[in-house]
């Protein structure tokens, strides 16, 4: 390469460096104005970032005649920088727990931290207890709680552990001011293929949310391999709400019988195989997106194996018990079970009935959970917003993850 064309080869691509970075700076300008346009900014400034570096690989080639450089480490430093992890609609849970400076705020699902976050750095001097039953989550709970020196007090455990943890700390029913309550499974458990939650992503069948700390917690694979057809029939139709429960759970059993299920896709696959090839992805989300046909069932077996709907009841009781009067709670919900369970439930119905909710109850017939006929005369909530709340349009797109996210605000009296 003659040393004019190297010279008019450099030239031509910092015109273009120069051009890219303008557009970026409009971008972090406009950004300002339009949330719509975050996600684009963000994936501007990802392929600005990996044009850079080859740019900046293949200048060196040119000038020293030279095979390229290893910049393995600040390419897989720059493919390991993540968007932060985005909490289901913030801007109205925390405009319905309105918290003050010095409250005690309990975050029974903290997750990825998001909500716990905002509200450190919204309000000063506020505490939050910080629950998940994922160790996982627990180990960022604590990493944050040292970085607010102490206001973060993470716990370890279920809804059903709460009182006996909070026992532990000498905290009191009737000294929490707020409760949020963030129900389903967190994008951090999703996005990790080895916890077996995403149909996406080949892993374990295994789905537990409280990963490997009981082992002899039975997983999803051992559902699928065990249980007759009748019983995994019901478990689609009853959590699932899957009208083709009979046939997906025929077709299960069909397979198992040649080789155990043990895989995420490969469960997919037999459920798919339970389908014409058209409707595969006939099913639309509320994106109008395809979904594929075993949604329903991995959501199904999710809360089966965690006994989620029994959980949730026995967290919305522990808010009731741990909130003062005039606290607030807020409850996010992500599909129709556990969304008609909360509304029940703020409106003082009796839930001593359960069967449909949870069918993995043993014993009369009679979950162990509930006398709600004496909680009624005891117990009242004021509805914040008298419609359930659903994320905005802007939120979706943003964080498409939400957007069968709704949230019920109440105010106990």
């Amino acid at each position: 390469m003659t040393r004019r064309t190297c010279l008019l080869w450099r030239w031509s691509y910092s015109l273009v460096y120069t051009t890219i970075i303008i557009r970026i700076m409009i971008f972090h300008l406009s950004v300002r104005c339009n949330p719509m346009l975050r996600k684009t900014n963000l994936a501007v400034w990802r392929a600005w970032r990996s044009w850079k570096l080859s740019l900046h690989s293949s200048t060196v080639c040119a000038s020293s005649g030279t095979g390229p450089l290893d910049r393995s480490e600040e390419r897989s430093s720059v493919s390991s920088e993540k968007p932060p992890h985005t909490p289901v609609m913030l801007k109205e849970v925390l405009h319905y727990l309105e918290i003050q400076p010095g409250q005690v705020v309990l975050d029974m699902t903290f997750g990825g931290g998001g909500h716990t976050k905002a509200i450190l750095n919204l309000v000063p001097e506020v505490t939050v207890l910080a629950l998940d039953r994922d160790p996982t989550a627990i180990s960022l709970a604590q990493q944050l709680a040292k970085e607010y020196c102490g206001r973060v007090k993470p716990l370890l455990g279920k809804f059903s552990d709460l009182e006996a943890l909070l026992s532990n700390m000498d905290i009191k029913p009737g000294s929490v001011d707020a409760v949020l309550l963030d129900a389903g499974c967190s994008s951090m458990q999703m996005d990790e293929a080895e916890r077996g939650f995403s149909l996406s992503k080949d892993g374990p069948l295994d789905m537990r949310m409280d990963g490997e700390r009981y082992p002899d917690m039975p997983c999803a694979a051992d559902v699928v391999n065990t249980l007759d057809q009748q019983a995994l029939a019901s478990i689609l139709t009853a959590y699932g709400e899957e009208r083709q429960a009979r046939k997906i759970a025929s077709a299960i059993v069909e397979a198992r019988r040649v080789n155990p299920i043990t895989r995420t896709q490969q469960l997919a696959s037999v459920v798919a195989g339970s389908f014409p090839p058209a409707v595969l992805y006939a099913r639309k989300d509320r994106l109008q997106r395809s979904a594929h046909v075993a949604t329903k069932t991995f959501q199904a077996l999710r809360i089966f194996v965690n006994d989620e709907l029994n959980e949730l009841h026995t967290g919305l009781r522990a808010a009731r018990s741990l909130l003062a009067p005039g606290g607030r709670l807020c409850v996010i919900t992500f599909h129709s079970l556990e969304d008609r369970l909360v509304k029940r439930y703020l409106q003082g119905e009796d839930l001593s009935n359960l069967d449909h909710f949870s069918p993995r109850k043993q014993g009369n017939g009679k979950p162990k959970l509930v006398d709600e006929n004496r909680d009624r005369r005891d117990v009242y909530w004021l509805p914040l917003q008298r419609k359930v709340i659903t994320p905005e349009r802007y939120d979706v797109n943003e964080n498409p993850r939400g957007r069968s996210a709704k949230l019920r605000a109440a105010l106990r009296c």
